[in-house]
């Protein structure tokens, strides 16, 4: 084992293109013949956003380190130039089975279900000036062609907006020679607009594309000249914001100027139609300075993410995931006095087979509660809507003792997070936005409630957000508790996010960036001891990402001493299992289904006498080291035993699992002619029955 060295490039998956590789995973399921149709085009639109999200975010940072020459080289030994051209040739062929999965599986199925994209060489007699009347009355009022010549230069472009680059021959009014427009789209118009069913010929769900629109009549927008070229395309940019949090004096305010150079940051991609002529795509390219990596000729629209929209405008139940009830625990029941329910025992939650209303009851009742004198919580992302933040407005509005933590810098979710926190501060909580440089990420809430002559505290710690809608999407784990050890750990939390002071000693809630990291560094190594005292060993965690090298390392090394590691890792893994002498004991599988998983939650064997832990953190650098993250002790039996079995679903799962190999590449879990298992199947029925 000493000779091996664990830092050797070739043990560690690049960690952009393994998130490619999960977006890979993601697109598969829309060629899935056993998924509905419905879903199957929502899969495509999901592996879109995710690409988008992937260059505003990941793309800019490998280019900024080109920028500066940087030398520093990823664990697996790329530098940001030759990780940037594994990246290009990898995105291209994404975005090629993209809309190879659109024109020719998605679109031919969809037809076939009279659910139809009309293309505006295809209109009937009816549907020309339907579509020619939508354009005269909706959009020509509000386009604004823009010539280019020296008085009117390149507009700015906004992020990921659908424009277009016109060709033209002729003179205007003023006898200028121009030869390009530009064209933008208005953000606020659906790109996928219905027809209207009662015209002739059609069916109730027939489409056309606002890009057809445009497309058909844009020569209206140039009377006396002649078009040539009319070609889509797409700008996305750097999106990440940039804050000096030393140098100022209000987050709140920095935040709301920097939010509005979101949209106009440097551009790190262009996609633009298939057909668009190479002069023109060249005079593109140079002007948003992208190289000949940076473009994607596409066939079709080049913002497939807006085909979502379909999805929800199609009514067709049987294309479509059968609905379902979450269940609620039966200890629940109709509790009117939800506390004395948990000072009598733990409740275990597993969204969202089991519904998040238990938690949004135990804060409604915390309001309407005289005995309760005080809720701290904490908000990474809670939605527009969010019950949660109502409840702690009625809270502070009856009185109460509120204080949010909400993280403002939550990416994409900061103009949001910003008008939740002005809501709450007038409704009178205490808002405070965590700690200068470490994000605050973890998912709390304390309630404070006088009982007789003494307080008492009741926490929920959870895997993920306080948000209505991926509660019904995602998996995660919630734990209420009464535990006076893990409440009191919470209260520490809190007062260090609200003041300064020393670092606390918690007793059992394990904290980044503090303990956290080193406890599972040394529950693993103590698994490897017990591995190498002949003792069964054994290491089961599910998370979203695996990428810190340290945490890497510590896998490998108990790998060689013989623990048994199953690792189910949604999205980014830089293991790579499989290493003769090294990692022949790692397993990684990724599910991909009906729920995004996300719960994060590890299992150590400690030679019979299990640990389990629920976590808002990955093990990734930033979640160890740059945020403020909890991990929580699951320690009631029947409860610790529920997760482990529930893991082993996981484990089973040979019909959504993917499982990863040494050369970095995932293949599907093949049931080999037996019984298909899914583990997100068997969970619906296990809290259905």
């Amino acid at each position: 084992m000493n000779d091996i060295d664990l830092k050797n490039t070739d043990y560690y998956i690049n960690r952009e293109l393994s998130l490619l590789a999960f977006n890979e995973r993601v697109l598969a399921q829309s060629g899935q013949q056993d998924v509905p149709l419905i879903e199957r085009l929502r899969y495509l639109c999901i592996s879109c956003t995710n690409l988008d999200e992937f260059f505003e975010v990941r793309v800019s940072s490998v280019k900024q380190k080109m920028a500066v020459s940087s030398v520093s080289v990823t664990p697996d030994g790329l530098t940001p130039t030759d990780n940037m051209k594994a990246i290009s040739i990898q995105a291209h062929h994404l975005v090629e089975s993209q809309y190879h999965v659109l024109n020719e599986i998605l679109i031919p199925a969809l037809e076939a279900q009279e659910i139809r994209f009309i293309r505006r060489n295809r209109f009937t007699s009816q549907q020309e000036k339907w579509v020619h009347n939508f354009f005269t009355e909706e959009l020509l009022p509000i386009l604004t062609p823009i010539g280019l010549d020296p008085a009117h230069p390149f507009p700015r472009i906004i992020n990921k907006s659908l424009t277009f680059i016109v060709s033209l021959k002729g003179k205007d009014a003023f006898g200028r020679s121009i030869r390009h427009a530009v064209v933008q789209a208005p953000r606020a118009l659906p790109r996928v607009i219905q027809l209207p069913p009662d015209m002739r010929g059609n069916g109730p769900y027939d489409f056309v594309f606002l890009s057809s629109i445009i497309h058909s009549y844009v020569s209206e927008l140039f009377p006396g000249m002649k078009v040539t070229g009319c070609y889509q395309f797409r700008i996305t940019r750097n999106s990440e914001l940039f804050v000096d949090e030393e140098e100022i004096d209000d987050l709140l305010r920095a935040l709301e100027g920097e939010l509005m150079q979101r949209n106009y940051g440097d551009a790190v991609r262009l996609e633009v139609a298939h057909d668009c002529p190479g002069d023109l795509v060249q005079f593109l390219r140079a002007e948003f300075r992208l190289n000949e990596e940076d473009v994607y000729q596409v066939n079709g629209p080049v913002n497939l993410n807006r085909l979502s929209a379909v999805c929800d405008m199609v009514d067709r139940p049987d294309l479509k995931f059968s609905p379902f009830s979450p269940s609620t625990p039966a200890v629940l029941g109709d509790a009117t006095d939800i506390f004395k329910i948990i000072q009598k025992q733990d409740i275990l939650l597993h969204h969202p087979f089991e519904s998040f209303r238990p938690v949004i009851e135990f804060l409604l009742q915390a309001v309407k509660d005289p005995d309760v004198l005080a809720i701290k919580q904490t908000l990474y992302r809670s939605g527009p809507d969010s019950a949660v933040v109502n409840a702690l407005v009625k809270a502070a509005e009856n009185g109460k003792e509120v204080t949010v933590v909400i993280e403002l810098r939550a990416r994409f979710d900061e103009a949001e997070n910003i008008v939740l926190a002005n809501k709450l501060q007038k409704a009178g909580a205490q808002v405070v936005y965590g700690i200068v440089g470490y994000k605050t990420h973890a998912k709390m809430i304390l309630v404070v409630r006088r009982e007789g002559s003494r307080m008492t505290h009741y926490a929920h710690l959870g895997t993920g957000n306080y948000h209505a809608r991926t509660t019904k999407l995602y998996t995660d784990y919630g734990l209420l508790t009464s535990n006076k050890a893990i409440c009191r750990d919470v209260q520490h939390v809190f007062m260090q996010l609200t003041g300064p002071g020393q670092k606390p000693t918690l007793k059992k809630v394990l904290q980044s960036p503090f303990t956290l990291h080193e406890t599972i560094w040394r529950l693993i190594a103590r698994e490897e001891e017990n591995a190498c005292n002949g003792k069964p060993a054994r290491i089961v965690a599910k998370m979203n990402s695996l990428v810190e090298p340290k945490t890497i390392r510590a896998l490998y090394q108990a790998s060689m001493a013989g623990v048994d590691i199953r690792l189910i890792v949604r999205g980014i893994c830089c293991l790579r299992p499989g290493i003769e002498g090294v990692s022949e004991n790692i397993t990684v599988c990724s599910i991909i289904g009906r729920f995004l998983e996300h719960t994060r939650v590890f299992y150590f064997h400690n030679g019979g006498n299990p640990e389990v832990y629920g976590s808002s953190a990955d093990w990734m650098d930033r979640n160890l080291f740059r945020r403020v993250e909890t991990a929580f002790p699951v320690e009631n039996k029947r409860l610790r035993d529920r997760i482990i079995e529930e893991l082993d679903f996981y484990l089973m799962d040979n019909s959504q699992a993917w499982l990863l190999q040494r050369d970095g590449r995932y293949i599907p879990s093949m049931t080999d002619g037996g019984e298909s298992y899914s583990a997100q199947r068997a969970l619906l029925e296990k809290f259905a029955s």
